[in-house]
């Protein structure tokens, strides 16, 4: 039986993947890190004998390659988050990834997890895209929701979309949120829904008389970078990001079709709906 390595960080997704590769027929060595993959995780392996699970600390590339390699991987995936202030924090890097960030220009996501690609191939292991076995997920082009965006929220979007695909092309974040046609929020290391949750919070403290003319909800658009890589960072929105949106009064959510996983897509669009909430995807 084929194996597949999965790189799992936080979150539902490495467990859809797992899920998704399981239904295909394959065995999973999943490479679970100590400080973001859920525990649940073991429960899974225990009840699976063709799921494998390793914990690692973030930092020991030299363990991951060494697990792989003992479990005969040759093709893995990354999935999950893995939270990029970690860099900054709790990660201890062996002598291998040590090398390796002395070694970059810059430390931004595509830089890291790039140079981590490389290495993981020049040992035999290919990183195949996180979309691999998920393609149902990926959103399709339209409106996906009951309620089309109005008149002022496509004229968010259309301007969110050119900020937000400028910041992205830094590799700063993917997400920008927007009221009246300016930006009140940029997405950087504190990801999609804390970004939305600060749009929220400081649109809260604008004075609804000295702002009569602003129109007093919020735009999310979430793109995918100019040379999206699929195999890591892919865009990703779920039930709680309507949550959040819902919270801050946001009232639109504009994604990139074919480029963003909606996990759930069925759950989110009712949610979206139940809240009133237009989402498009272009």
């Amino acid at each position: 039986m084929e194996k597949l390595g999965l790189i799992a960080g936080n979150g539902r997704f490495p467990f859809l993947l797992l899920d998704a590769a399981r239904a295909h027929g394959l065995q999973v060595v999943v490479a679970a890190i100590k400080e973001e993959t859920d525990a649940e995780m073991n429960a899974r392996a225990a009840a699976d004998p063709d799921v494998r699970v390793h914990w690692l600390s973030l930092g020991e590339l030299s363990r991951l390659i060494e697990t792989f390699k003992a479990e005969g991987v040759t093709r893995a995936v990354m999935a999950g988050q893995v939270k990029h202030k970690q860099i900054f924090s709790s990660i201890r890097p062996d002598w291998r990834l040590a090398k390796l960030l002395l070694n970059l220009r810059t430390r931004s996501t595509d830089v890291l997890l790039g140079a981590v690609a490389k290495v993981l191939g020049d040992e035999g292991i290919e990183l195949i895209s996180s979309t691999a076995y998920l393609e149902p997920l990926l959103a399709g082009a339209g409106v996906l929701t009951k309620r089309a965006p109005d008149e002022e929220e496509q004229k968010d979007v259309a301007y969110g979309r050119t900020v937000a695909r400028a910041i992205a092309g830094y590799d700063l974040g993917q997400t920008v949120v927007i009221a009246a046609q300016a930006c009140v929020a940029v997405e950087a290391m504190e990801g999609t829904d804390a970004t939305i949750a600060r749009a929220g919070a400081l649109f809260r403290t604008i004075d609804p008389e000295a702002a009569s003319t602003l129109r007093r909800s919020l735009t999310v658009v979430k793109v995918a970078k100019p040379n999206q890589d699929m195999r890591f960072d892919v865009p990703v929105v779920g039930v709680a990001t309507i949550e959040t949106m819902q919270a801050a009064g946001a009232t639109c959510l504009s994604v990139e079709a074919g480029r963003t996983l909606m996990f759930d897509p069925e759950a989110i669009v009712a949610k979206a709906d139940l809240a009133g909430i237009a989402i498009v995807a272009e």
